[in-house]
C-alpha cells in the first residue's frame, strides 16, 4: 500500500467526497447519459411546493428540529428518552452525552429499514410500531433495561463486552421478531453489532476514558478535537468513518482501508485509485446528524452543520421518483429486485443526495432563509423525508421504495 493510495482511500470517507461524486453523477444525468434514469428539473418546482407544504404543515412557524434518531422517541406527545435522562442522577454533562451516544450509535446501526410487514408494540402506549419509529423504540427499550450494559448497576449505557456478546435471540426478543412479525436483514444487524463491540474494545485509547469500553466514549474523542469549544459537523462524520469503518460489512476497501457504504459505477471517473467509485455513508451521516444535538447539549458548538450531505435513502430518493423528477429509461425496473450494489441504486441514491442540495437551495429562496437559519438537516426533517413517506403511501399501499431492493440490513 503507497502513501498515494492510502490518501485515495481516506479522501472517500468524507461528506465532502459523497457530495462531490453525487453532483458529478448528477451532471452526468443532465447530459442524459445515465444508464438508468433520466432527470426532469422542471418537475423540481413542483417537488418544492410538496415539500413547502409538507414542512409547513408540521411546522407552521418554520421552527424545524434537526432530522435525527431523537425524533424517533417522541410518541405523541411524550419524549421518551427525555423522560428518562429527567430521571437520572447524571454526575455531569458528560456522563449524559456518553450514554446519549451509545444509544444513539447502537439505535442507528441498528435503522437500516425494517420493511413493510414488522411492527413493535409499545408496552405504554399499546400502540403497534413499525419502520424507523418502530426500530427506535424497540432500541430505546433494550437500552432502557440494560440490555447493552455490561454492569447491572447502570443499565444506560453501551459496553464493548456486551455487544461482542449479543445473540440472534437476544435482538429477536428485544425487537418482537417471530415468525408472523418479521423483520428484515436481522442476521445483518446483529453482525453489525457484534463487529462495533469488536473495533470499540480494540480502540481503547478511542473509546475509553477511564472505565470499560464503550461507543460513548467517541464523546471525548471528538469533544478533544473542538476548537475553543468548536467543531464542524463533517469533522464528526469524518471521525465515525475512520474509527467505526471496520465493523461495516466487507465491501470495498482500497489499500487494505474499508470503504464502508461506497460503490461501484462505471461512469465515475477520476485519474486516481478511487476511480468508479461513490462513496454515500448514508448511515454514518445519520449517525453524524444524530449526535449534534447530545454535543450541543454538553457544552459544544457545532458548526457548518450543511457540510453533511442529505441522506441517500429510499424517502428522499423515492420522493424524486414519485413526483417524476427521476425517471426510469426502462419501466420495468420497477417491477425487478434490485441489488444494493447495482448500477441503477447507486445511481438512484447519487442523484438524491445532489438533488437534495438543489431542492434545499430553491426552497431556501422560496421562504427567505440561508443555510445557517435552515441547513440540510431541518429541510430533511420537515421535509424531504416525511414528504417522501407520504407519496409513497399515495402510490404504494404498503409505502413501500418504488424499487424492490435486496438489502441485508446495513444500508437503508
Amino acid at each position: 500500500m503507497t502513501a498515494d493510495t492510502t490518501a485515495d482511500a481516506l479522501s472517500l470517507l468524507s461528506a465532502e467526497a459523497v457530495r462531490v461524486r453525487a453532483h458529478r453523477m448528477l451532471e452526468i444525468g443532465l447530459d442524459s447519459r445515465l444508464r438508468h434514469f433520466r432527470v426532469d428539473l422542471e418537475r423540481l418546482g413542483a417537488t418544492v411546493d410538496l415539500v413547502l407544504a409538507t414542512t409547513q404543515k408540521a411546522y407552521p412557524t418554520f421552527d424545524v428540529p434537526f432530522h435525527s434518531r431523537w425524533r424517533h422517541f417522541v410518541v405523541g406527545e411524550l419524549d421518551r428518552w427525555d423522560a428518562l435522562a429527567g430521571a437520572t442522577a447524571w454526575r455531569d454533562k458528560t456522563a449524559r452525552a456518553r450514554a446519549e451516544f451509545d444509544l444513539a450509535i447502537v439505535s442507528v446501526l441498528l435503522d437500516a429499514g425494517a420493511g413493510a410487514s414488522w411492527r413493535y408494540r409499545d408496552s405504554v402506549t399499546g400502540a403497534s410500531v413499525g419502520r424507523s419509529e418502530g426500530l427506535a423504540l424497540a432500541s430505546l427499550d433494550m437500552f432502557a433495561r440494560g440490555a447493552f450494559s455490561a454492569n447491572r448497576d447502570e443499565p444506560l449505557r453501551v459496553d464493548a463486552t456486551a455487544l461482542e456478546r449479543l445473540t440472534l435471540a437476544d435482538l429477536q426478543d428485544g425487537f418482537q421478531v417471530s415468525e408472523g412479525n418479521p423483520l428484515v436483514g436481522l442476521e445483518g444487524r446483529v453482525g453489525l453489532l457484534r463487529r462495533l463491540g469488536q473495533q470499540v474494545s480494540a480502540l481503547p485509547g478511542i473509546f475509553s476514558r477511564g472505565d470499560a469500553p464503550r461507543p460513548g466514549g467517541l464523546f471525548d474523542h471528538l469533544a478533544a478535537q473542538a476548537d475553543k469549544g468548536s467543531i464542524a459537523a463533517a469533522t464528526i462524520l469524518s471521525e465515525l468513518l475512520r474509527q467505526l469503518g471496520p465493523i461495516w460489512p466487507s465491501r470495498i476497501a482500497l489499500g487494505g482501508i474499508a470503504l464502508g457504504d461506497c460503490w461501484r459505477h462505471p461512469d465515475i471517473k477520476t485519474d486516481d485509485a478511487t476511480s468508479e467509485l461513490v462513496p454515500l455513508h448514508k448511515l454514518s451521516q445519520w449517525l453524524s446528524y444524530s449526535l449534534i444535538e447530545p454535543m450541543q447539549r454538553a457544552g459544544l458548538d457545532v458548526t457548518d452543520i450543511d457540510g453533511l450531505t442529505g441522506l441517500a435513502e429510499y424517502r428522499n430518493g423515492g420522493l424524486f421518483v414519485d413526483t417524476g423528477v427521476l425517471v426510469l429509461r426502462d419501466p420495468d425496473d420497477m417491477r425487478r429486485e434490485h441489488d444494493v450494489a447495482s448500477t441503477l441504486v447507486v445511481e438512484w441514491r447519487a442523484l438524491t443526495v445532489a438533488l437534495l442540495d438543489r431542492l434545499a437551495d430553491v426552497l431556501r429562496q422560496r421562504v427567505g432563509l440561508d443555510p445557517v437559519s435552515l441547513p440540510l438537516a431541518k429541510i430533511l426533517q420537515g421535509g424531504t423525508w416525511a414528504a417522501g413517506r407520504a407519496t409513497a403511501f399515495a402510490r404504494r399501499p404498503d409505502g413501500s421504495p418504488p424499487f424492490k431492493i435486496i438489502s441485508d440490513g446495513t444500508v437503508f
